[in-house]
């Protein structure tokens, strides 16, 4: 077994008690990344000299974290200082920044070795991770198939063993989608926890966030405490979240909501729902009570307020982009749609918007006074073939937009609640799946706890690896 099939938390306890040099993990990732060649997980990969010279040199440092020493690719939305950061966009190809994001630096300063990013699409725009600059991620159970966005690379290199742990970024089910269809775990944070860049509008953009992706949720939650804790140039902050070691925790109890496909307003393709319910009875095995819920919201609703808020701070983030004739025509044509639908969003459509959102925020604060969490697919459509833009229809269900595939993670970013993606298991094509775990906002260390109590009793990631050769 190689070093690189261990979990990050595991590695890390080795290279602390030095029974593991950084050095022997490098030489693990820099021979495992051959597999990399069939998936293009990894992107901007480092000269491996130079990666090899760093980790010599963390063998006899100090350890400075739990990341010390650790083989780190990045989410190429990410900026690092003298990495190759092009978003996905080939107006960025050959750009190379000279300062870290807020996410980079404290990975940097855990002690992690950043070896290269991580692929995804376009702006982040879409959850199937192919730009004009890298080409296409695939899946690791299946390399015909996609493996989700826009944390695609982040999903499949954790998959494939490439990386130990790995940060992602979620606006519509970017860390959601991708973990459910490559068999992770990926957190969305309660809105906050992780903060933002004091970069550009910071007051209105609340649907966003980063969080962490593993392959157990220990490693999900060490992470998260790395990616924590306030940033006093940001609004709105949150403490730091702290990892507390311990038991699983007991689910005597738990009550959970099963909100299933929403009444039948978000369709899902055929065997999720049945996945999902098989995930339910692992919780109600270990002490939960499972009640289905019927839809607690108009659905239009929330996507209609979800469509308007995300095209308006799309028009106003990345609009000079769409000014510039030139630029424009170096857009991939789903971000021009945002923009130009932003653009269409007046002040009373965004306040009607906000409106519903406030709404919504207060019906779901109600059905947490009944349930400790609430359940929903991860994602609606098996992984799909890898040569499509996006699905264009599920059931016979036209989608009409580029995105509209993907609607059932919207009640909980539209809100900013604390959403842990964990694995169900693989339907009948062998392809993976996964299913929602659901908190009240704030109480991401609940949802963590159930998550970790969950994977000791399924190890999914550990139970079916994919099997990739170079």
């Amino acid at each position: 077994m190689s070093l690189m099939d261990l979990t990050a938390s595991e590695l890390s306890r080795l290279i602390a008690t030095r029974e593991v040099r950084p050095s022997e993990v490098m030489a693990a990732y820099l021979d495992r990344l051959l597999a990399n060649d069939t998936i293009n997980a990894i992107v901007a990969p480092r000269d491996p000299d130079v990666l090899m010279d760093e980790a010599r040199a963390a063998d006899e440092a100090a350890p400075r974290g739990w990341l010390h020493g650790l083989p780190h690719a990045v989410k190429d939305l990410v900026a690092v200082r003298g990495l190759r950061t092009t978003y996905g966009s080939p107006l960025h190809r050959d750009h190379v920044p000279a300062a870290d994001d807020l996410v980079a630096a404290r990975l940097r300063a855990a002690g992690a070795i950043f070896t290269g990013k991580t692929n995804t699409p376009e702006w982040g725009h879409g959850s199937h991770s192919f730009n004009p600059v890298y080409g296409v991620t695939r899946n690791p159970y299946d390399i015909t198939r996609a493996a989700g966005g826009s944390s695609g690379g982040a999903a499949a290199a954790l998959a494939a063993r490439l990386v130990p742990v790995a940060d992602g970024s979620d606006m519509m089910g970017s860390l959601r989608n991708p973990a459910a269809f490559c068999n992770v775990y990926g957190f969305r944070p309660s809105w906050g926890l992780v903060p933002a860049d004091a970069e550009g509008e910071t007051f209105m953009a609340t649907m966003a966030t980063d969080g962490p992706m593993g392959r157990t949720v220990e490693d999900v939650a060490r992470l998260l405490e790395t990616l924590s804790g306030e940033n006093p140039a940001a609004p709105f902050p949150r403490p730091a979240f702290r990892y507390e070691p311990g038991p699983p925790a007991d689910l005597t109890g738990l009550r959970v909501g099963w909100l299933g496909d929403w009444g039948g307003a978000y369709p899902c393709e055929p065997g999720i729902l049945d996945l999902c319910r098989q995930g339910l009875e692992v919780l109600e095995q270990l002490g939960a009570t499972i009640d289905d819920v019927p839809p607690p919201f108009p659905a239009e609703e929330l996507w209609t307020a979800w469509i308007h808020l995300r095209g308006f701070l799309n028009a106003g983030g990345k609009g000079a982009l769409w000014v510039d004739p030139d630029k424009r025509a170096l857009l991939k044509p789903e971000t021009v749609w945002e923009i130009e639908f932003g653009r269409g969003v007046t002040a009373a459509d965004a306040y009607a918007a906000s409106l519903i959102r406030s709404r919504w925020y207060h019906v779901a604060s109600t059905l947490f006074d009944t349930y400790d969490l609430l359940v929903m697919p991860s994602a609606q459509v098996w992984p799909f073939p890898a040569d499509w833009r996006w699905p264009r229809d599920i059931n016979g269900r036209a989608m009409d937009t580029y995105h509209r595939w993907m609607e059932v993670v919207v009640p909980v970013s539209l809100i900013g609640l604390p959403s842990l993606a964990v694995p169900c298991g693989f339907g009948d094509q062998g392809l993976p799946m996964g299913m929602q775990l659901i908190g009240r906002a704030g109480t991401d260390a609940r949802v963590l706890a159930t998550g970790e109590a969950y994977h000791q009793a399924t190890h999914w990631p550990q139970r079916r690896p994919p099997v990739l050769t170079a």
